[in-house]
């Protein structure tokens, strides 16, 4: 998920401008990476991610040891392989049209889950200065920051065209815009140094991450420590359901359709192996857009 990230960002935010990229990498406005070496070790799942990394591409990801004078261009060139290889450059039209449907097709999802966001959006008034929130899509979610002008929302997401919904909306729920940075690149590679943001969000994201455990590795060490991990995934049916046998038969559609999404990933499990020093998991059954389906959905807070 490497892809140049496009970051508008606050003095306050301490981050190095990137070196220059090489003409034949994909052409995107350049913004800035930590000039720390990122600790990525990739754990893959073989039954993740509508794409599949090759196995020669699996060196290039591991941490490597450059000199000081070009660490940030190995940075930047380790992000975009990434990026682009988990979302390789795509029509703007399609793009724009993926976005624009997200943006009107989720309103009634968003509001049957509002009240499960606002209890979890509770835990971070007080103790969250500076937020990521990993596939910030149009930003349905920016309504839980307003009223905290010290509140810093770093908004991550693969889809440049989503940014200009997500700072409407943030203009719209009164979200300064000094309070809003947007960052193009994936879960799986964020370029944030270590232990720098306060917590991390994420909603109907990891169904979605081409690796799950590699995501989950990303989000615990941009953390800090104590810091809070809040998520609500939508997951795979108990087994022998009728729900889970529409879900494996809809699956592949819906990973073509829903850029990836997987219906019967168990998002629940992976977060509960992942290693957080305490969790709260609760399950409860939402109604799914676009399907009009109630299905089963993991929400809760992790502790790093």
């Amino acid at each position: 998920m490497l892809k140049l990230v496009r970051l508008h960002y606050s003095p306050s935010f301490q981050l190095q401008p990137l070196a220059s990229l090489k003409a034949n990498q994909r052409s995107r406005s350049a913004a800035a990476i930590p000039s720390k070496q990122l600790s990525l070790a990739p754990s893959f799942c073989s039954c993740c991610g509508r794409r599949h990394f090759i196995e020669a591409a699996t060196a290039a990801f591991l941490p490597s040891s450059p000199s000081k004078s070009n660490a940030s261009t190995s940075h930047s060139d380790h992000y975009l392989d990434l990026l682009n290889r988990i979302h390789p450059p795509r029509p703007d039209w399609y793009e724009e049209f993926y976005a624009s449907v997200m943006d009107t097709s989720m309103k009634p999802y968003e509001a049957k889950i509002a009240g499960y966001k606002s209890q979890l959006f509770e835990k971070l008034k007080g103790k969250a200065k500076r937020v990521l929130e990993i596939g910030i899509g149009t930003g349905p979610n920016l309504e839980y920051y307003a009223g905290d002008n010290e509140v810093q929302v770093f908004g991550l997401d693969p889809n440049k065209k989503m940014e200009k919904y997500a700072r409407a909306a943030a203009t719209a729920v009164g979200l300064p815009s000094k309070n809003f940075h947007f960052i193009e690149a994936v879960a799986e590679a964020i370029p944030i140094d270590d232990s720098s943001v306060d917590a991390v969000v994420g909603t109907l994201v990891l169904c979605s991450v081409q690796d799950v455990n590699m995501a989950l590795t990303e989000v615990k060490r941009v953390l800090k420590p104590g810091g809070l991990f809040l998520f609500i995934e939508h997951v795979a049916a108990e087994d022998g359901t009728s729900l889970r046998l529409w879900q494996t038969l809809v699956d592949p559609l819906q990973q073509a359709v829903a850029d990836g999404c997987h219906l019967t990933r168990e998002t629940g499990k992976y977060i509960s192996s992942s290693g957080f020093s305490s969790l709260e998991l609760s399950m409860a059954s939402l109604y799914n857009a676009p399907f009009s389906l109630i299905t089963p959905h993991v929400y809760g807070v992790a502790c790093n």
